[in-house]
């Protein structure tokens, strides 16, 4: 399998090791970060830096997939650090970057405060004048690499993801899913959409993974975690649980413990997919791996209930 070695992941140590990652792309001494992690990860952003022999006044561009805290949390922080850098943000989220006061408010009300306080560190603005938007199909000159970021609503509206043409990769943010290396098998990785709190739009999501093969990727490059390949059976993968994950939410939708309902459906699906993968886990150990993703899982398609219906 071949690693470009202009792509550097960096692991933000969010919650766990091989949890959450973030991307140092490097072209001709100059030097982008895909996503950032949170307040608690710009040690580790500026130690990535180091390694590749570069100074933080190397860096253009602090392109973020979306602006959800584990992705983009540390963006004012890291941003204090580089003194050339811009940031680029969907329309969308743009507002969240200058102003994260909602931001904030809206993940304390899903983990709650103490968790904020515990996991994300400070999330602080970014000057407006250091904000660039990214409309759908706005590229990136890298010292000479395009970067194409591409609109890809589903997990979240204001999502995008970035199109590396010299490494034939995406990179998905959390639109690709969630894979976790001590899932894979000899069949692969595992892969598991993501439906957390509170924009999954199924069809749109659907919409936005065809958008990415259209490009006849070779790699993608995910948050969580890490490069995989084989990308046309992942995203087969992903398209048959999203179509069971609405039909899940359909059948618990009406029952008075909609919640335990989903928990309990969304586990019995992936452990059920995980023993046809071959995982090399246990069912207990895999739904250690999953039980975040699926108490979120459950919490979005609530979201995603309630708000079909209205």
């Amino acid at each position: 399998m071949f690693v470009d070695p202009s792509i550097h992941t960096i692991d933000t140590a969010f919650q766990r090791e091989d949890f959450d990652a973030a991307y140092l792309v490097v072209e001709n001494g100059r030097a982008a970060f895909i996503d950032c992690g949170t307040g608690l990860a710009v040690p580790a952003m500026l130690a990535a830096l180091t390694r590749a022999g570069l100074s933080p006044d190397a860096v253009d561009w602090l392109i973020l997939t979306h602006v959800h805290l584990d992705h983009a949390g540390g963006a004012g922080l890291l941003m204090q650090q580089l003194p050339d850098a811009r940031l680029l943000v969907h329309p969308r989220g743009a507002p969240h970057m200058v102003d994260p006061a909602r931001l904030i408010a809206g993940a304390t009300e899903v983990y709650g405060e103490a968790e904020i306080a515990r996991s994300y560190g400070p999330v602080l603005p970014v000057a407006a004048e250091r904000v660039v938007i990214a409309e759908d199909g706005h590229r990136v000159d890298l010292a000479g690499r395009s970067l194409l970021c591409l609109h890809t609503p589903g997990h979240a509206r204001h999502h995008l993801c970035v199109w590396d043409e010299r490494s034939r990769a995406w990179f998905t943010g959390d639109t690709f899913g969630l894979s976790y290396r001590e899932l894979d098998s000899a069949r692969g990785a595992f892969i598991v959409p993501t439906s957390s709190p509170v924009q999954f739009e199924p069809d749109a999501l659907k919409q936005s993974i065809a958008r990415m093969l259209a490009h006849a990727p070779q790699a993608m490059f995910l948050t969580h975690y890490g490069r995989v390949g084989d990308v046309a059976k992942l995203a087969a993968d992903l398209v048959e649980q999203i179509d069971a994950m609405v039909e899940i939410g359909r059948q618990c939708d009406a029952r008075p413990d909609r919640h335990r309902c989903l928990v309990a459906a969304l586990t019995a699906l992936y452990l059920e997919r995980a023993q046809a993968h071959g995982c090399p886990l246990d069912d207990a150990a895999v739904t250690q791996v999953l039980a975040m993703d699926i108490e979120l899982n459950a919490q979005g398609l609530a979201c995603w209930l309630d708000r079909d219906r209205r």
